[in-house]
């Protein structure tokens, strides 16, 4: 069993710490504030191959493994998660489902630019009566011989507004369940497909999330990614990556917020000593150092296990139920620490405090993955 990171992981994740200080830092405040896509930012990612991390150099991808891609996850998100959901979505969800389970001229024409960081993607599985639930689909596709016709409304999709391709699940026969869904990939700019207005959220507010309307959007059935009815599983497969994606996130929020938290801790004095040597605020951090060390061997395990090949889904879930949850009492614990200052913006605790939340919430809540750790172990 090895600790250690190789060199060039070590590369990697120095290169995502200088670009999250350089590049995302200045003015994360500001896009917090005024929900600004971080467009500038994200063009950057795309040019250092952090858009398409783990595709395969052939379809322009870095080639990289699951281990490299939380690394940078981590990284980014201890200074903007709205720039790192990104990341995780055109990632773990749209590149690593079109990967995996596209033809060969889907990867072409689709892959290899959202690879190189060119164009966005968005993944289109909730709606209005169907998070959770994900068998319980309303937007249909119906089988028109050449094409499917698309209805429905899609809700909270990361990347609404910016994305340029989006992996849209569909019901397509209602009378098989499960079984009766599509996968479609959908164009941005095809007839009858609008954006709703962005979502005003509490946190992760520089990311783009909106409703999607579809109303008979002529989607050509060479746009159907594996066979007929294989919709819910090409989600739920894809799922079980994005959960590694989200818990890295979770990680790097909490990290940041722990980070902040002890170097205010050994700066700001209270009767004569910094505030770090009273055991009541060193206790705090011990809690916090083990709690995300723990989290961190967590998500390190199920990347492992998914560059191993072997099953991740049990993993991914503890990473993802088991980092959201300390990533919220982290921040938590951080505003706590910096006192009235921790209100501020300017210190910034705050801000992971509000991304935190959704953590707990995105790729399935707590409670869901309650579900699904708790399926593998009685299997």
């Amino acid at each position: 069993m090895d600790f250690q990171f190789s060199e060039e992981h070590l590369m990697i994740q120095q290169a995502a710490r200088d670009f999250a200080q350089t590049e995302l830092k200045p003015g994360v405040i500001e896009r917090d504030e005024q929900q600004k896509f971080p467009a500038e930012q994200v063009k950057k990612l795309g040019e250092l191959g952090f858009m398409g991390m783990m595709v395969d150099p052939k379809y322009n991808g870095a080639g990289l493994d699951a281990i490299s891609y939380v690394l940078v996850m981590e990284e980014l998100s201890k200074i903007d998660a709205s720039a790192s959901v990104v990341v995780s979505v055109n990632n773990s969800l749209v590149c690593y489902g079109l990967e995996a389970y596209a033809n060969e001229a889907q990867k072409e024409k689709y892959l290899k630019p959202l690879a190189a960081g060119e164009k966005i993607g968005a993944f289109c599985l909730s709606e209005p009566e169907a998070g959770s639930d994900a068998t319980s689909q309303h937007t249909t596709a119906k089988d028109m011989g050449d094409y499917y016709l698309l209805n429905g409304t899609k809700n909270w999709i990361t990347n609404g507004n910016s994305a340029s391709t989006y992996l849209v699940i569909a019901q397509t026969h209602p009378e098989k369940g499960s079984h009766g869904i599509n996968a479609l990939i959908v164009e941005k700019g095809m007839e009858g497909f609008t954006v709703g207005a962005k979502e005003n959220k509490l946190g992760i507010r520089g990311s783009d999330t909106h409703s999607l309307m579809f109303t008979d959007v002529k989607v050509p059935k060479e746009n159907r990614i594996g066979e007929d009815g294989f919709g819910f599983a090409f989600a739920m497969k894809t799922l079980e990556g994005g959960r590694i994606g989200i818990a890295a996130q979770a990680l790097g929020i909490a990290s940041g917020a722990f980070e902040l938290a002890t170097q205010y801790s050994k700066e700001r004095k209270t009767f004569g000593k910094p505030i770090s040597e009273h055991q009541a605020i060193a206790f705090k951090l011990a809690d916090m150092a083990t709690e995300i060390e723990a989290a961190r061997l967590l998500v390190l395990k199920a990347a492992w296990l998914k560059d191993q090949g072997l099953p991740y889904a049990q993993a991914s879930s503890m990473a993802k139920l088991f980092a959201s949850e300390v990533a919220m009492k982290a921040t938590v614990e951080a505003v706590q620490i910096h006192g009235g200052y921790g209100f501020v913006k300017e210190y910034h605790v705050e801000r992971l405090m509000r991304d935190a939340k959704i953590t707990q919430i995105y790729e399935g809540t707590s409670e869901i993955q309650k579900v699904v750790i708790s399926r593998e172990i009685l299997r």
